[in-house]
């Protein structure tokens, strides 16, 4: 099968590490057709594009989507903050109902666990506004809104995954002794599906009580459940506990596949390094990984993962270590 890839290379360092992902995926001999897209705050300055329609049209009709990374302090000069990130990013998640996001550290044996994320809902959703705005008496509001359905879905890919594990473990974290409302209807939508899956044991945790775990002893997790913004915190302290955001890969699913799924490495565009071939593309290349698994293509994605193990040993340029991988993934 020939699939259709949309690559976004991005801005900063995300065009070099996108290449080398592609060359890890060129080794596995997965056969796909490419269509490059120039969006990011490169973009936006360049004409004031973030992304039309016509392109968000073309994705749907595509099996995958590999971001680098986008987003530039240039932007914050004339535009409002994460203007590009939100218009790209979360209107991708939003529009494309890539409602899980999926993140896995794997350390062993630091740590060997992954982080389902609620990714459309909750206080990203962007509910609320203000009041006498740029008066002394403004007010600003943001809720958090968490549906039935978005919960549920969410939960329940969550038990899925853990049901593959050796463990068969799967942890709640919220704040549901403060966040009274979202808190109980995650619990409870949690105990509910764990009804059926009475081979994975179940556990929570707050969301506080989770980022010092982490820390401290991040092997007592093997899959962890959360709403969208204590999964954005807590998976880039994964990431730092894993090895560094060099290493921390993501997947942004559609598991119904009514569009494509997107796949990115979690770290900035650090405009400081691009094109000095300092960049660790190993966070870029487990999330082609992703991709390959995703897809069905099961024979590459575990020969990524196996050139993977480790990858902190892989050093050198960003093109040297893609060179390396590249060669190790050949030979699986």
């Amino acid at each position: 099968m020939t699939y259709k890839i949309g690559v976004i290379g991005g801005d900063g360092i995300g065009p070099e590490v996108i290449a080398e992902a592609i060359k890890i995926i060129d080794a596995t001999g997965v056969s796909y057709e490419r269509t490059d897209y120039d969006l990011g705050a490169h973009r936006y300055l360049q004409d004031g594009t973030v992304l039309n329609d016509e392109t968000l049209e073309e994705w749907r009709g595509l099996d995958a989507l590999l971001l680098g990374a986008v987003g530039d302090p240039a932007v914050g000069v004339s535009a409002p903050a994460g203007l590009v990130e939100r218009g790209i990013l979360l209107r991708m998640r939003f529009e494309l109902d890539q409602y899980i996001n999926l993140r896995p550290f794997h350390l062993p044996p630091t740590c060997d666990f992954e982080v389902i994320r609620e990714n459309t809902e909750g206080t990203y959703a962007g509910e609320g506004g203000f009041l006498r705005k740029g008066t002394p008496f403004e007010i600003a509001t943001q809720g958090s809104v968490n549906t039935r359905m978005g919960v549920e879905r969410c939960i329940r890919f969550a038990f899925e995954r853990a049901a593959k594990t050796e463990r068969h473990h799967l942890t709640l974290v919220h704040k549901k002794n403060v966040l009274t409302f979202a808190g109980d209807l995650w619990q409870r939508v949690f105990n509910i599906v764990a009804e059926e899956y009475p081979n994975v044991s179940t556990g929570y945790d707050h969301i506080d009580a989770a980022c010092i775990h982490f820390v401290e002893r991040p092997e007592r997790y093997d899959v962890i459940v959360t709403d969208n913004l204590f999964g954005d915190i807590l998976t880039d302290l994964g990431g730092a506990v894993a090895g560094g955001v060099g290493f921390a890969a993501s997947a942004n699913l559609n598991p119904a596949r009514t569009g494509p799924s997107m796949f990115e490495p979690v770290h900035g565009t650090a405009p400081d390094i691009a094109g000095m071939g300092l960049a660790n593309p190993s966070a870029a290349i487990i999330s082609a990984g992703l991709m390959l698994e995703f897809l069905g293509e099961s024979e590459a994605a575990a020969k990524v993962a196996a050139a993977m193990q480790s990858p902190e040993r892989h050093t050198g340029s960003t093109s040297e270590i893609g060179d390396a991988i590249a060669n190790e993934v050949k030979a699986h």
